[in-house]
């Protein structure tokens, strides 16, 4: 089935996020070392980007480095964020002819040096792109994103800024990485796994959930339209019923 042809572009989700996991597996599958998982999942990245850039969609965030990640091999994570570095500076030509901007949020200082500077160069040769905003999630955790949005907020009360009765999603919201951008609409995860492992926690309460059995390496343009598809055949209510929406 062609999903292109069937996608309504009047119907498109704003925001996608995508887990992109199985690269270890799928390496481990063709016999491979883990890191060839994720030196092909590049291509998966550029393919997806743009897949949403072409059909109109206005945010995509992903999942490329969670806070749990550091705890894997040291020569994984070594390899992983040289892989990072050569990625961003491959794909600077690709985000400029395509007015894709590219956006990072997480601990951004925890990064290695060389890889935070790498990635403030591309965001701010990018910034007036408007086609598309692409987000990276590095060293990302919600619970984590959700602790330091209530310090700062715990913080503001303190110094008499805020008022606890003035604490609302608005306000939330305002101190979260993703401050600048709608909630997810549809959240992909990749693999056959069936787990949100502390990702935008806050962001996709009333996100459609999609999980596909094909290990990241192999997902193409392709997959992401049979998931918008997919995603425009369901019935989102928002607390509401049918008939209400009807």
């Amino acid at each position: 089935m062609d999903y292109r042809e069937k996608i309504d572009p009047k119907k498109l989700p704003r925001h996608i996020a995508i887990i992109m996991d199985g690269n270890g597996r799928w390496a481990k599958q063709q016999g491979f070392l883990r890191v060839k998982g994720h030196e092909k999942g590049t291509k998966s990245v550029r393919d997806v980007t743009e897949a949403a850039a072409e059909l109109g969609i206005e945010n995509l965030t992903l999942y490329a480095f969670s806070t749990e990640n550091w705890n894997r091999p040291k020569l994984e994570v070594k390899t992983l964020m040289k892989l990072l570095v050569s990625s961003l500076r491959k794909e600077i030509t690709t985000l400029q002819k395509n007015d894709i901007k590219l956006n990072a949020i997480g601990d951004l200082n925890s990064l290695p040096q060389n890889v935070k500077h790498e990635l403030e160069e591309v965001i701010e040769k990018t910034k007036q792109n408007k086609r598309l905003v692409v987000s990276l999630a590095l060293s990302y955790g919600s619970r984590q994103e959700l602790t330091n949005a209530a310090k700062e907020i715990g913080l503001k009360v303190k110094k008499g800024e805020l008022t606890p009765e003035s604490i609302d999603e608005s306000v939330i919201n305002q101190h979260l990485y993703t401050r600048n951008f709608p909630d997810v609409d549809l959240l992909i995860r990749t693999s056959g796994e069936q787990r949100i492992s502390n990702f935008l926690l806050w962001q996709i309460a009333y996100a459609e959930l999609y999980f596909t059995n094909t290990l990241w390496p192999d997902y193409r343009k392709e997959d992401l339209f049979e998931a918008i598809y997919n995603y425009q055949n369901r019935e989102r209510r928002f607390g509401k019923t049918s008939e209400q929406l009807s």
